[in-house]
């Protein structure tokens, strides 16, 4: 049964028309590594190399595949150092100091003293060849818009007629945390063939994900609508995601279209108050995730994180591990992307146990329509179906502030006669129940289960 949200949506986008169409990729949320939560600004390629090479040992068997390189390439971070200002300082002539690393087309490059093999001119494509020869994915994180040092410097648009950078910055459009650039006035004669020019250069490297911050919020839609005309142009099949959240629950037909991914809230960390909150969130978006759209609950708080920045000291999580089941469990149960935020080369034996249960991923890569059952009094209970049967998995959580058992009812999921029960995280079979099932849960705890009737 459609939601109404999921009614808005189906007729908004026949509004909208067919032509551009995000959906030719990500057809199942898209799994990988993020470098953010760990190295915030200050990732090195050795460091890429290690995660990746991990990923390629442990994950990828398991359906891990994405690489990406978040945040502040283009900045000088010297070796060791922490995720430094992300400001830059305008000196008396205009220009900017320090001067990222650009092109002669106003694009930003790989800063060759984190990425030596960028150097010559190379790009990102050695590190992506690099990826791309471990079987994974490759990706980059870009902030929307021009450089402002390419307004200053007036760099020609590319694939332009003297057309240059000044010329489409929209200069009342700025991030408020971050001053390295301009909005892009989409109206004006050039502003989508500088985006072209930058997705024809992300192309080349090999680039197959690019997630565009300071774009959900407040929702740049022609901004939008350009980086996937210039994706559709590229030649390659790229994955949008749009950062950070809040994305506007209006705009849900726009997004569901345009965009592969985008961030419900904003910057989601290891404090179990937020995973309450997201909580929240996952429900004002139900019903609209499917193939190619998926809304995003951000990146995964497990394993090692802050290892320079970019919040707190270093640390493991600071989630329990009944926390952590709980926030694998609800990323798998909703259909979130899933991205680890932890450096993959220091997982311990119970990091990748949470990342590697095949059974528990599959909810995540194969159930449909995640739908909310009750919540209240403490607990909470999710559910969606699974393709090809009627069997169902239902997520069990204790939210409250006490060990406690929580029940769900065969007959309100659609359940009748006896049903088999499976626990997905201990891979056993429980037995067989009639009219429903109910476990005694950890506090802050979670339990993943396949529902079966017997007679299938």
């Amino acid at each position: 049964m459609k939601t109404s949200l999921q009614y808005i949506i189906i007729l908004a986008a026949g509004l909208l028309g067919a032509k551009a169409s995000a959906q030719t990729v990500a057809a199942t949320p898209p799994m990988g590594w993020n470098s953010y939560n760990c190295f915030g600004s200050a990732v090195h390629e050795d460091e890429v190399k290690a995660n990746t090479d991990y990923m390629a040992q442990y994950l990828k068997p398991h359906g891990w595949e994405y690489i990406v390189v978040d945040f502040l390439w283009s900045y000088d971070n010297p070796p060791g150092s922490n995720i430094g200002n992300p400001f830059q300082l305008r000196l008396q002539d205009g220009s900017y100091l320090p001067w990222l690393t650009m092109d002669k087309w106003g694009r930003l490059t790989p800063q060759p003293t984190k990425f030596p093999s960028a150097f010559g001119g190379n790009g990102f494509k050695p590190l992506a060849d690099y990826v791309h020869g471990k079987g994974l994915k490759f990706g980059i994180h870009v902030m929307r818009g021009i450089p402002r040092q390419a307004y200053w410097a007036k760099s020609p648009i590319k694939g332009t007629n003297n057309i240059t950078a000044d010329m489409v910055a929209d200069t009342n459009s700025k991030c408020p945390w971050m001053n390295h650039m301009y909005g892009l006035d989409m109206k004006k004669p050039g502003a989508q063939e500088y985006l072209n020019s930058l997705l024809e250069l992300y192309a080349s490297w090999g680039v197959d994900f690019i997630k565009v911050d300071d774009l959900s919020r407040p929702y740049s839609n022609a901004e939008i609508e350009g980086y996937q005309k210039a994706i559709q142009n590229c030649g390659r099949q790229i994955v949008l995601s749009l950062s950070p959240g809040e994305t506007p629950v209006a705009q849900a037909a726009h997004a569901t279209k345009y965009a592969n991914m985008w961030r419900m809230a904003d910057d989601f960390w290891d404090n179990w108050k937020e995973i309450l909150h997201m909580f929240d969130y996952a429900k004002s978006w139900e019903g609209v995730g499917g193939p190619g759209h998926w809304p995003d609950c951000d990146m995964i708080q497990i394993g090692k994180l802050s290892k320079r920045g970019p919040v707190g000291q270093e640390r493991f999580s600071r989630f329990t591990e009944d926390e952590e089941y709980t926030h694998m469990t609800f990323w798998s149960i909703y259909r979130s992307p899933l991205m680890i935020g932890g450096n993959l080369p220091e997982n311990r034996e119970f990091e990748l146990k949470l990342f590697t249960n095949d059974e528990v991923l599959a909810a995540n890569q194969k159930g449909t329509n995640p739908r909310q059952l009750y919540k209240k009094d403490g607990a909470m209970v999710w559910y969606s179906q699974i393709p090809g049967s009627k069997d169902i998995y239902a997520a069990l959580f204790n939210i409250g502030d006490t060990n406690k058992s929580i029940a769900i009812d065969f007959a309100a999921i659609g359940l009748k006669g006896k049903i088999k029960v499976r626990d997905l995280w201990k891979k056993q079979d429980i037995g067989q129940f009639k009219k429903g099932y109910q476990q005694n849960i950890n506090l802050h705890g979670a339990t993943l289960l396949r529902l079966s009737p017997a007679s299938n």
